[in-house]
């Protein structure tokens, strides 16, 4: 394990905090979803045109083409200056974008690819079905072929900014009979298709950023289709391939920051005098420095090997869990006030509900555990 920057590393790093000093805005992201987009939209082609959107995206196809240690200093750097969640450009940067990377048709890559890196583009992900959850390979949405076309039918559901989105990374059954992982297509879907319906999921929080989306009989070309016909379960996993265990540096380094808060806060309330939450406090900030630790671990395994192991679903659970216990200490802390919560007036409410998200998207919880006590601790497949 290596955990010293190179000089040429630490002037990187210096190079990131400068653009980010002189770049953040200083609004933060509206409340309003219309303006929230426009937002999300503006700040992704900043990052465009000063070279920093898609950091681990190869030059080729406009990224920034980054080293693994690159793109854990730029996120460390980019949380540290606060700076703006990509917000409804994710699934576009994130997901969609390096599914085609891999797999497109140089056709295909050539039309989405600039627009999802400008941010002209929105994505969505239709992947979770009401009756699979987490289970990809338990989707039931179809997709049967007339001619040139797909012929979809089905629903999909937690499908954030599927309100917004202009396409949608979406995975169905193109195989009669088909079963698991076998039979599956990735497509790209228009969201504006005629024959898509958009129901908004309104959260706990008050805010809209997830939908449930029906399709009845909406068609596809079957141009759409990435990585061949039948190859949905190959296609959509390869996509883990970009992330390479540096998905949760950008939360770490915000618990950190979190945590020095939050011991600020019960030192000048003078809730630091009681043990129970001295004690906790102190076991979140020793967590905080553990998961980092882990967290290079794992990154100086990918230096190493190219891959992340299993031990990301540690880090991965250990990020989600140790966030929900940050959030209720945080509203522990803050007493009464809390009661006149009104959304997008208490950042510390607000959290704490997003909070019980951390445990559910992207794996839940149990998913994680099931992962790390099949591929580390070698115990029997609990299905």
């Amino acid at each position: 394990m290596d955990i010293q920057f190179s000089p040429e590393e630490q002037r990187f790093r210096e190079e990131c905090r400068d653009w980010l000093h002189a770049n953040v805005p200083a609004e933060r992201r509206p409340m309003d979803a219309a303006d929230a987009i426009a937002f999300d939209k503006a700040w992704q082609r900043r990052l465009f045109d000063a070279g920093w959107a898609g950091i681990n995206w190869p030059k080729e196809y406009g990224g920034r083409g980054l080293s693994i240690v690159q793109q854990v200093i730029w996120l460390e750097e980019y949380a540290r200056a606060h700076a703006p969640w990509i917000g409804a450009n994710f699934v576009g940067i994130n997901h969609g974008g390096p599914t085609l990377i891999i797999n497109a048709s140089e056709a295909q890559k050539e039309y989405h690819l600039p627009r999802i890196l400008r941010g002209d583009a929105i994505w969505c992900q239709g992947f979770s079905e009401p009756g699979a959850g987490s289970d990809l390979a338990g989707i039931k949405t179809r997709g049967r072929i007339e001619g040139d076309e797909l012929v979809v039918s089905g629903s999909k559901i937690w499908t954030s900014f599927a309100h917004v989105a202009d396409w949608q990374e979406l995975v169905l059954r193109t195989e009669d009979g088909s079963t698991r992982h076998k039979g599956l297509s990735w497509v790209i879907c228009p969201m504006h298709a005629p024959g898509i319906e958009v129901r908004p999921i309104r959260k706990m929080s008050g805010q809209v950023e997830f939908a449930q989306v029906f399709y009845d009989d909406v068609r596809i070309p079957l141009e759409n289709v990435v990585g061949g016909l039948g190859n949905g379960w190959k296609v959509a996993m390869s996509t883990l391939s970009f992330e390479r265990g540096t998905g949760f540096i950008a939360d770490q380094v915000k618990q950190s920051q979190e945590v020095e808060e939050l011991l600020e806060r019960a030192r000048s309330t003078g809730a630091i005098k009681d043990d129970r939450i001295a004690g906790e406090l102190a076991q979140m900030r020793v967590e905080v420095a553990a998961l980092r630790a882990m967290t290079y671990r794992n990154i100086s395994q990918v230096v190493r090997t190219g891959q992340p192991g299993a031990e990301s679903s540690v880090i991965r659970l250990f990020t989600s869990e140790l966030g929900q216990r940050l959030e209720r200490m945080a509203l522990l802390l803050a007493g009464e006030e809390i009661l006149d919560f009104r959304y997008g007036d208490d950042d510390l409410v607000a959290d704490y509900l997003r909070g019980f998200a951390a445990t559910i998207a992207g794996g839940t919880a149990q998913i994680q555990r099931d992962i790390i006590g099949e591929r580390l601790l070698g115990l029997p497949k609990s299905r």
